[in-house]
């Protein structure tokens, strides 16, 4: 991936280093995981070598966003943005300045919709966030009450070792897979689901409604690239194989065969590893934040 060339953005929030919060889970209404999830993704981590607070907190963290994210947490302390001039750091400012510059241009031709650009916060370790603590178990998560990206990026080092997942433009879908979540609360999307899962009559069914989420932020993930290669030619050969391996690494089916060896698809919250490549790949053929609507289909 040709990164190198790309402007920096100042939307980053560098709080690596910082130590002025240890606190522990997120503090939302509605964001707890049962017993059975918790002791589930207990054994998928054991059975990958990945720590299991990172599945767990990962987990309550996204079901407390997608209930609305309340929480009672002091609010994150204000930093100055900057692209940091470490290696990483430049490599995350570079890859948000490229989501800016492509959501600017493309969100208001295809929806009308203005691109308010969200900050990306850097931290190491535990920090606070406007849905209340965030720490790097947790992996990487969008916090819509702040509009802000939360980014440890051990979480890159995790992929390469654990899920096989490596290379620049995998870890560039990660982050624009956080970046499509704000992309769905700039468009209302976020707020209807926050009510459709309330309104649901069943675990199941509001599990399936994230599955919805996160396979359409998977495809915008593809929509940025698409065109972000068609107007700057950001990939190299294999960069969209790396991406795919990455989806299909994390499908929800693929981590629970892992642990248990069988699969309970009501119990599904980010899709299975094919439908995490379908829709990947889908925002990357068509380039339409259109053909991403998950919830016609």
């Amino acid at each position: 991936m040709r990164w190198e060339d790309f402007r920096r953005s100042d939307n980053v929030e560098d709080r690596r280093g910082e130590t002025e919060y240890a606190g522990g889970g997120p503090g939302f209404g509605g964001g707890q995981l049962g017993i059975g999830a918790i002791v589930v993704l207990g054994l998928i981590g054991w059975a990958l070598g990945i720590d299991p607070r990172l599945l767990i907190g990962g987990a309550e963290m996204m079901s407390g966003a997608r209930h609305g994210g309340q929480t009672q947490s002091a609010p994150p302390p204000s930093r100055q943005a900057g692209a940091p001039s470490d290696q990483m750091g430049q490599f995350v400012a570079a890859v948000l300045a490229e989501n800016e510059d492509v959501w600017t241009d493309i969100l208001p031709s295809q929806k009308g919709v203005a691109y308010v650009k969200p900050k990306l916060v850097l931290y190491n370790g535990s920090t606070r966030s406007g849905c209340g603590g965030a720490s790097a178990s947790m992996g990487p998560f969008y916090c819509p009450n702040d509009q802000k990206v939360y980014l440890d990026t051990s979480f890159f080092r995790d992929m390469k070792e654990k899920l096989g997942g490596g290379g620049d433009f995998a870890y560039a879908y990660v982050i624009a897979h956080e970046i499509g979540h704000h992309v769905q609360n700039l468009l209302g999307i976020l707020p209807k689901v926050q009510a459709a899962q309330q309104r649901a009559s069943s675990k199941a069914q509001a599990n399936a409604i994230s599955v919805r989420v996160e396979l359409m932020a998977d495809c915008l993930a593809g929509v940025w690239a698409a065109n972000a290669q068609k107007k700057y030619q950001i990939l190299d050969p294999g960069d969209i194989d790396k991406a795919v391996r990455t989806a299909q690494a994390i499908g929800d089916d693929r981590l629970q065969k892992a642990a248990q060896g069988y699969i309970v698809p009501d119990s599904f919250t980010h899709g299975s590893a094919a439908q995490r490549e379908q829709w990947l790949n889908t925002g990357l053929k068509s380039g339409e934040v259109d053909a991403c609507n998950t919830f016609a289909r």
